[in-house]
């Protein structure tokens, strides 16, 4: 177990309920956030992820159990906790009526941070989000992917110990994606502890230290992206497309090959450790599908494997 001072986010059976006689949207979880990584929440919508989130943030109560952030309880230190978070929500809140530039200088005005070190250091931000040259511009000439770099620059204003990103890349085209993750990969370098949310399985592969999988408000599993896919699922994945000809008992002929086979709409998905392997076994059986596909396994097959279901359904 790491020390005390390098545990960054501590939960013990944290519970949120938004009605007494509601299911809870958290029901009971465990979680440490060591100083300095990049953890995850992955799960799908509804998973309990934004809630904990709120939890985390100061900006909802915890219904049940233990939760210390910055080694202080929420419940008794939320403002000393929020001076020292960065946060970036699901949805854009800049001020449409101020230019890119004041966003960060009013949004910093907020940490009283003195006026002179503020306008020194907005340059710098702009510039380590890629939005050096539109300081002057107002909020609707700006891109998605554009606002969403300008609201991490303004989470990282007040120069804070921890970021919490919540859905960061929600509605963005792929280009704006990987841009937004190579800003965050570079916080992630500079030992900026950060707390991501997110479905997507490639987001999470691609920035998680470590991370947990989330359904139901319950944690599923915990570890590093490729722990978890190691543990739970086997190295490759067989995709197969039949067509409305497909044999009626096609369950039945695809029997025993790989270690599992699921039907997720008219996909067939095979788990083998060959996919290779797996394809010529299906032909030799006398299958013909008329697509085939052989990949990796990911996040989203350890996510099937333990819940039944997709990420997004």
């Amino acid at each position: 177990m790491a020390d005390d001072d390098e545990v960054v986010i501590r939960a013990r059976s944290l519970v949120k309920r938004y009605r007494e006689d509601a299911e809870p949207a958290v029901a009971g979880i465990d979680v440490d956030v060591h100083r300095g990584e990049l953890f995850g929440f992955l799960g799908p919508n509804g998973a309990g992820k934004s809630s904990t989130m709120r939890m985390i943030a100061c900006v909802s109560p915890r219904t049940g159990g233990e939760l210390r952030v910055l080694g202080l309880d929420p419940a008794t230190h939320g403002r000393q906790i929020r001076a020292r978070l960065g946060v970036v929500p699901q949805d854009d809140t800049l001020d449409g009526e101020l230019n890119v530039a004041d966003n960060l200088y009013v949004y910093g005005r907020f940490f009283d941070l003195p006026r002179k070190e503020l306008r020194a250091r907005i340059p710098g931000l702009l510039a380590s989000v890629g939005l050096a040259d539109r300081a002057g511009d107002r909020i609707d000439q700006l891109s998605g992917g554009m606002k969403r770099r300008l609201t991490i620059a303004r989470a990282m204003v007040s120069d804070p110990e921890l970021v919490l990103l919540d859905e960061p890349t929600t509605g963005l085209d792929p280009h704006a994606r990987h841009l937004l993750w190579e800003r965050l990969y570079r916080q992630k370098e500079q030992g900026i502890t950060q707390v991501l949310t997110t479905h997507y399985m490639d987001e999470a592969e691609q920035l998680c230290d470590r991370l947990v999988v989330m359904d139901g408000g319950r944690i599923v599993a915990e570890g590093s992206p490729a722990a978890l896919i190691a543990e739970h699922v086997d190295r490759e994945v067989v995709e197969l497309r039949f067509g409305a000809d497909a044999p009626a008992d096609l369950a039945a002929l695809l029997a025993g090959i790989g270690s599992r086979t699921e039907l997720i709409g008219e996909r067939i998905q095979i788990a083998a450790d060959d996919g290779d392997a797996a394809v010529s076994e299906v032909v030799r059986r006398g299958l013909h599908p008329r697509q085939v596909l052989v990949r990796r396994a990911t996040l989203e097959d350890v996510f099937l494997t333990l819940t039944g279901h997709g990420l997004v359904d």
